[in-house]
């Protein structure tokens, strides 16, 4: 199952305190179980970016409709597929 990572940052949601802004995860993860994706991780980090998300998705529509659940929530950013650093020897031996 394809893999991708989001960097986000909170854009229209106003958050008036933590568990507010612990809620948007819940609702992020019920609403990619219907887009057919599964929330793997989520980190924040200081920078540019606010979040770090990464999901697995059943394919490429599925990641592109994640993406965009993830903006409904107040939250902007980019999103790419990403691949194990261990897949990358096996990409390389096929070309």
């Amino acid at each position: 199952m394809p893999k991708y990572a989001s960097l986000m940052t909170l854009a229209d949601r106003d958050v008036q305190n933590a568990q507010e802004l612990a809620s948007i995860w819940g609702e992020l993860e019920t609403e990619l179980d219907q887009h057919e994706a599964t929330l793997e991780d989520s980190y924040a980090i200081l920078g540019e970016y606010d979040f770090l998300v990464i999901f697995e998705a059943d394919d490429r529509e599925a990641g592109f409709k994640s993406a965009l659940a993830m903006r409904r929530h107040g939250l902007e950013g980019q999103t790419m597929p990403i691949i194990d650093v261990e897949n990358i020897s096996q990409l390389v031996d096929e070309i």
